[in-house]
């Protein structure tokens, strides 16, 4: 969750890593921290934003081509400048970045007082910091290596020590550590848009591997085996900084909002086949018996992607007939899930790093079931370690708040609705009806953005409440989820997402004057049915802001306001429904003056548990 660059190379090392501390921002943090070496290690850090940083430092200024820094996201201890990263050892010499947990971090921290160790901090980090101290004794390779032989738990680490000031150690274990290699210079970070000024040329380590950055390069073994070096290959990074910029837009977020047009495009992009009525995707890795024998499909994820997930229950079931089942990844592997033969499991992750989605991957792999993952970045851990899977191709998502990531995983599930849909003896007259509604969906995406000013005024006249309800039915109920955690997520609005009927089941309870009702109702077999809950809000005084279906009149009669999207296929309303409940939470928490890019408490990618 937190962020780490480290840099060795020619050029002065600050500003390369201040740089890489504001590309890690979006992943979420409270305080900020470096190391230099030059003639000695100097350590600085403290509690804040970057820049606020940056005003810490400039008084004092930093030389050397050589560094670590480090946003950290509090787990253990509160966001102080003694809790922040950099840790040190006893004497100063040695300066350790940590991203995960430490779990046996009390036990050592005992053994290592009894050994003299003083500590300072409240953290699980600054244990290892001294632990490695303990083993260090002039090799600090051999030190991490010794010292990591004691831990237990997660780890993305990047180590330096004065006595060794040519040299970067790092190493991972459930927590993601990637090595840029550029001309002449090495960067390591936990996230490549830290380093995507500097190069595009990546080298990712899996768990229990270490890296020792010298002026030479990179070498790679295994944390348990320092002798046998590793062949590691590099990858291209396809994003560019353009790609990771505002673009004119005021936030990450509302840029990405408005980029779904084109996500939702390149999600479907080749894997389409209209002569067939059918659809393809090779990275799958399944041949056509396998995909014949699937009896049961397995959807898991945390958040948004679970919103996701849920979707996708909701198309494949009703399209290709085949039972769903959708998990939080959090409670998978904790309650002895039943994996039979024919069961498949899909895993969904923006980040392919999410801890309990790798986790409950794992898990489902170690019972036998085939896993396959739906992911944003190329090179995650989820994607190297699944059996097979679909890219959503949705670009660098920067925004904590989820937006495009969610309809183009949407969209990638329905196009496996269609591939599962046509093995299940729908007919290509079918499966052509389906890939035109997909096919048309960037442009009506486009039209719903169209109406961003009428939600504006929208969000203006609500946005001093304090409490939301979001209610929708069938497909639309995964909306109102996701509508209502968007507000709460940038916005810090209490908001709850129902199934519409569920209202008078407790919530109808808390509806007055003061009550916002986001109701999902749009045009298909149960509208006549959520205009009765709309009714039932209205009687008691709620005010309704209603998602509608071009060319519906009568809605007018019932909601305060109404937001139109154009009409789809059932199944498919809830990629266009989503969109003006992201733009609906995004004004709203502008006018509130949040920081909607980076909301409090939370983090872009959850890599601790």
């Amino acid at each position: 969750m937190c962020g780490i660059i480290g840099y060795i190379g020619q050029a002065p090392a600050l500003p390369i890593l201040v740089e890489g501390l504001k590309r890690l921002e979006y992943r979420g943090y409270d305080s900020a921290g470096m190391a230099l070496l030059n003639s000695g290690l100097r350590v600085e850090k403290c509690v804040g934003k970057i820049a606020r940083f940056e005003q810490h430092i400039a008084q004092v200024p930093a030389e050397g081509s050589v560094g670590i820094a480090h946003t950290r996201w509090a787990t253990h201890g509160e966001p102080t400048n003694v809790n922040a990263h950099p840790h040190s050892d006893c004497h100063g010499k040695l300066a350790l970045i940590h991203n995960g947990i430490i779990e046996n971090f009390s036990a050592l921290k005992k053994e290592l007082e009894k050994r003299n160790h003083t500590f300072k901090s409240d953290t699980d980090t600054e244990v290892l910091a001294h632990l490695i101290e303990e083993f260090y004794d002039g090799n600090l390779e051999a030190a991490v290596r010794a010292a990591l032989a004691r831990v237990e738990g997660t780890y993305g680490l990047a180590v330096v020590h004065a006595d060794e000031p040519r040299r970067i150690v790092g190493a991972r274990n459930g927590s993601p550590l990637i090595v840029g290699v550029g001309s002449g210079e090495y960067l390591i970070a936990s996230d490549v848009s830290a380093m995507l000024r500097h190069t595009r040329q990546v080298i990712y380590l899996e768990d229990l591997e270490m890296v020792v950055l010298g002026d030479d390069g990179p070498v790679f073994t295994k944390i348990e085996d320092g002798d046998s070096q590793l062949a590691k290959e590099t990858t291209e990074i396809e994003w560019n900084l353009e790609m990771i910029e505002k673009g004119g837009f005021e936030h990450f977020m509302l840029k990405e909002i408005f980029e779904q047009a084109g996500t939702i495009r390149n999600a479907f992009r080749g894997r389409l086949l209209w002569d067939d009525g059918d659809a393809k995707l090779g990275g799958l890795n399944m041949s056509h018996e396998e995909l014949s024998s699937i009896k049961r499909v397995v959807l898991i994820g945390c958040g948004t992607s679970w919103h996701a997930a849920l979707l996708g229950e909701y198309m494949i079931e009703e399209v290709a007939r085949i039972p769903v089942e959708v998990e939080y990844a959090s409670e998978f592997r904790y309650r002895n899930p039943i994996v039979e033969e024919g069961t498949i499991t899909f895993v969904i992750s923006q980040s392919g790093e999410t801890i309990d989605t790798l986790a409950a991957m794992r898990e489902a792999k170690r019972k036998g079931a085939r896993t396959l993952g739906i992911v944003n970045v190329v090179g995650s851990t989820i994607a190297r370690e699944s059996d097979g899977g679909v890219y959503i191709h949705a670009g660098p998502e920067i925004g904590v708040a989820s937006t495009k990531a969610f309809t183009s995983q949407a969209t990638v599930l329905a196009i496996l609705t269609l591939l599962l849909g046509r093995f299940r003896n729908m007919s290509r007259h079918e499966g052509r009806r389906l890939i035109s509604a997909l096919e048309a969906l960037p442009g009506q995406i486009e039209q719903i953005l169209a109406q961003d000013h009428e939600i504006q005024q929208i969000a203006q006249a609500y946005h001093h409440h304090n409490n939301f309800l979001y209610l929708g039915r069938g497909a639309n109920f995964p909306v109102a989820l996701e509508g209502a955690l968007k507000l709460k997520e940038i916005s810090y609005v209490h908001a709850e997402g129902y199934p519409a009927a569920e209202m008078k089941h407790g919530p109808i309870a808390l509806i007055d004057e003061n009550m916002p009702v986001v109701v999902i109702c749009t045009r298909d077999s149960g509208y006549s049915k959520i205009v009765g809950n709309i009714e039932e809000v209205k009687a008691r005084k709620g005010r309704i802001i209603a998602v509608a279906t071009e060319g519906d009149e009568e809605i007018l009669e019932k909601a305060d306001h109404v937001i139109r999207i154009p009409e789809t296929l059932g199944l498919f309303t809830p990629i266009l429904s989503v969109v003006p409940l992201q733009l609906l939470a995004y004004h709203i928490a502008v006018l509130r003056e949040c920081d909607v890019d980076r909301p409090r408490n939370l983090a872009k990618s959850v890599t601790v548990e």
